[in-house]
């Protein structure tokens, strides 16, 4: 790739796209995502060559532990602080959807922070991808809804060379992918990618058509270009090898020297860096004059771009307690901590899997997000409608998140968490600060069925590292939960939910319980006289919990668990306290796989899970038949 796209790259740092290495995270910068990731010298030979402090030192040290220049590109976290690099690629197709999500967060910018005196939002996103990005399955579900959203302001250059890992693409493709996007909306054209002057020109056109459609220019390309002996072969996919890579620097008639760049290419890099500034300072008078003109709209920006969120503390005060209810579903409840929290935090927006009613978590006076009019939409719309598209959701929130001025979250039926799992993994790798709302969360749908109750899906989140999964218990923990996700800065949070009602807590203090889900784990029943056995809970099953201690009696402790990983992260005095060593008397119930919970019970403890797919009939008959009752904890419980 990083061969074969060399003219596109050119046309891109070198004439193109509007950036400024000296400041990398300008917020109307031109954003490139490099959906194909595993080119990725592609793009760190272009950020060398344009100006951004990533030194040739870092190139000579590709893939190595420690570089700059790690095998994908990753966006900028705690291990990697590459500048340049806007999104996390390497699973296929994930980054043309990211693509699709900043450009939807640049039209929400654009729309709430534009004036007709002045338009500080205005950049473009661009995005390179290959055959096999567009193959998968979730580029074609964001492709549909960046159409449908009249996203004219993306741009997807699909380098095209004919060529996938196993074989050529014909052994696995044979549709007409320029009639297959027109279909869904874009405006789709055919380009000879090698053609440094065609290049320009599709991109400029592109840039310059408002006209409601997003772009794909099909660039057709030779993978491997310029080394013959792999040349337009599947071949080239790996390295090129020594040899070849020596044989071809002769042919093109540069030094022996490795690296080599020329002065003639860096004095052209270092007359663009100053065009480039120019456009800059001159975006900075108008931001100058705009924020003079829009103190308010200005604040709110800059809260937005440093990631502010109200405090704990605030978020509390905004959310009165729920004294007055006695049972109530954890959707229900999340969607008035949801309505009240983005009552003071505008970067707040909300989606759904066409599920908002079931969810519970549209906005109330948010707005609807998109390019339809007649269909009561617009852009600043904070309720985003991403259809039946899971995958595509998630990779779309990442978007969101990557352009850096939106808190994103997303909902559907927790069974369908594993349809997004992959834009899950890459948001915990990138430390992107999204929520993913999961509601139905266990047996508790009864009726539908074992194909919509979720078993193994809770645990199977627990173990991607830098998720928080939490499992709220009633109205307060859930309050508690999703404090606790929008203070988050540094990874994503599962908020999994229940359908059914669950009784609140109100034996319980309201601060216990917010502040225990915050903190992963607390003591929601202490035991009275010499402490014997805990049980530990999460969710729905805390009031089965609470129950089975009211009926043993003395030496029992009930813990509420709705984050394991928060309550890991808490210092070893506060665990101890809470999980005392010699107490080894433990059992612990949730409606899920039970494999998780040993690492707190020990062997010397008992789990009731399930581990085996329901079955169909009403909720409360599938929890008993599971052995989720009072009764059956206690006879648990005695049995140690």
């Amino acid at each position: 790739l990083p061969l074969g796209a060399a003219e596109i790259g050119a046309i891109l740092w070198g004439k193109s796209m509007t950036y400024n290495p000296e400041d990398p995270k300008w917020i109307n910068r031109d954003r490139f995502i490099l959906s194909a990731g595993h080119g990725s010298m592609f793009i760190y030979s272009w950020l060398n060559l344009a100006g951004y402090d990533l030194p040739m030192e870092e190139l000579k040290n590709f893939r190595q532990h420690h570089s700059m220049t790690p095998g994908h590109p990753e966006f900028p976290n705690s291990e990697h602080t590459t500048p340049g690099i806007e999104s996390t690629t390497g699973p296929l197709g994930q980054g043309v959807s990211n693509a699709v999500g900043m450009a939807a967060a640049e039209k929400m910018a654009a729309a709430t922070y534009n004036t007709e005196e002045h338009k500080i939002i205005d950049n473009h996103i661009f995005a390179l991808a290959g055959d096999g990005c567009l193959q998968e399955g979730v580029a074609f579900e964001a492709a549909a809804f960046a159409a449908h959203e009249k996203l004219d302001n993306l741009i997807v250059l699909y380098d095209a060379n004919d060529v996938t890992l196993d074989k050529m693409a014909e052994f696995t493709q044979s549709e007409d992918v320029i009639t297959r996007y027109k279909a869904m909306g874009w405006d789709a054209v055919v380009v000879d990618g090698h053609d440094i002057e065609a290049v320009y020109a599709a991109i400029e056109t592109a840039k310059a058509e408002n006209n409601g459609k997003p772009k794909l220019l099909m660039c057709r390309t030779v993978i491997g270009k310029g080394i013959d002996e792999v040349a337009g072969t599947n071949a080239a996919h790996g390295e090129a090898g020594v040899k070849f890579t020596d044989e071809s620097r002769a042919k093109l008639g540069l030094p022996e020297e490795k690296f080599y760049v020329s002065p003639e290419t860096r004095d052209f890099f270092s007359n663009r860096k100053t065009e480039l500034k120019a456009t800059y300072d001159q975006w900075q008078s108008t931001f100058t004059a705009w924020k003079a003109a829009n103190p308010a709209k200005a604040d709110q920006l800059q809260k937005a771009v440093d990631r502010h969120t109200p405090s704990v503390e605030e978020m509390f005060a905004q959310i009165p307690a729920r004294d007055d209810i006695s049972a109530e579903a954890t959707r229900i409840s999340g969607s008035t901590a949801l309505n009240d929290i983005a009552k003071i935090f505008p970067d707040v927006i909300s989606g759904s899997a066409d599920l908002h009613g079931s969810n519970k978590n549209y906005i109330s006076g948010g707005g609807d997000f998109g390019g339809e009019p007649s269909l009561g939409k617009d852009y600043t719309g904070r309720n985003v409608y991403y259809g039946i598209r899971e995958h595509a959701m998630g990779a779309i929130m990442n978007g969101f998140a990557y352009y850096g001025l939106n808190r994103p979250s997303g909902a559907t039926f927790l069974v369908f968490a594993d349809y997004m799992r992959s834009p899950v993994r890459v948001a915990a790798l990138a430390e992107l600060p999204v929520s993913y709302i999961w509601t139905h969360d266990s047996i508790g749908v009864g009726e539908d069925g074992p194909t919509h109750q979720p078993i193994e899906q809770v645990s199977s989140l627990r173990l991607i590292p830098n998720l928080d999964v939490m499992r709220p218990a009633d109205p307060e923990e859930t309050v508690g939960a999703y404090v606790g996700t929008m203070e988050r800065q540094n990874g994503p949070t599962a908020l999994i939910l229940t359908r059914q009602n669950v009784p609140n807590l109100k034996e319980i203090p309201v601060e216990t319980r917010r502040m225990g889900a915050i903190k992963g784990g607390y003591i929601a029943k202490k035991e009275t006289g010499e402490l014997k056995t805990i049980i530990l809970a999460s969710g729905s099953e805390l009031s089965t919990a609470m129950d089975a201690a009211k009926q043993m009696g003395d030496g029992v402790r009930v813990v509420s668990m709705p984050c394991m990983e928060r309550f890991d992260r808490q210092d070893d005095s506060y665990k101890a306290e809470v999980l005392p060593a010699s107490c080894r008397k433990r059992v612990a119930i949730e409606a899920g796989a039970s494999g998780m919970w040993y690492k707190y019970v020990g062997l010397d403890g008992k789990v009731i899970g399930v581990d085996r797919f329901g079955f169909s009939a009403p909720g409360d008959i599938v929890f008993k038949e599971l052995g989720f009752t009072a009764d059956n904890v206690v006879a648990t419980a005695k049995a140690l």
